[in-house]
């Protein structure tokens, strides 16, 4: 079973998550980790639960996703992963947080490319990979049957999606996205988003006033 630990962090009030399961492996999605305090919160996590960080798993690499990656790199020697279309985001991250009035180091690139289709491993666990662009055009959504959850970073949010007027960005792709691709998993299946609350598949189906 994968246990989420959610961290809500940086100016923008983004959602990292650490995924892990009963082997003690666990995947860092999406760190935005920005302030030293966010940085012990995780270092105390890891070590109170006697984890071992295996890799950085971003469903899409805008700055505000990113911002802890060179941390978790440098202090658990992992790799990072992410969609080959995206690369071009981490190469303007410094001048895009600049434009939110955020100061960032720079980042290196992917260490290796998702792709729809492929899994994600750690432990006993592992996560399906479903390409949703149009609010980045690298985005990927990660699906867990077993434990009925999505990590849908800025794809979709309780009663609302992502923007869609970003480098990359496209409304009709994204909606179609959503409605082709992810409203097709199960209703009970939870939402994990990039920013705010977790909501359900179903309730944004029936609910939300972008895809009703």
């Amino acid at each position: 079973m994968i246990t989420v630990e959610k961290f809500m962090v940086n100016p923008l009030g983004e959602n990292s998550y650490i995924l892990s399961d009963e082997s003690g492996e666990c995947i860092f999605i999406d760190p935005g980790f920005y302030y030293e305090e966010e940085y012990n919160e995780v270092r105390t996590y890891i070590a109170e639960n006697k984890l071992k960080p295996v890799k950085i798993t971003n469903t899409h690499c805008h700055f505000d996703h990113i911002m802890g990656v060179e941390f978790i790199r440098k202090e658990y020697n992992v790799p990072f992963y992410g969609h080959a279309e995206d690369a071009f985001l981490i190469e303007r991250s410094m001048s895009q947080a600049q434009m939110f009035g955020m100061e960032m180091g720079t980042v290196g690139p992917l260490d290796h490319f998702l792709n729809e289709g492929e899994t994600i491993r750690f432990g006993n666990s592992e996560l399906e990979i479903i390409h949703v662009p149009g609010h980045s055009p690298g985005h990927l959504v990660f699906y867990s049957p077993n434990d009925k959850f999505i990590i849908a970073g800025d794809v979709l949010f309780y009663g609302s999606i992502g923007r869609t007027d970003l480098p990359g960005g496209d409304y009709n792709t994204l909606i179609s996205g959503i409605k082709n691709k992810l409203f097709q998993l199960p209703d009970d299946t939870k939402v994990y988003s990039g920013h705010g609350p977790e909501t359900t598949l179903g309730f944004e189906k029936s609910s939300n006033p972008f895809l009703t």
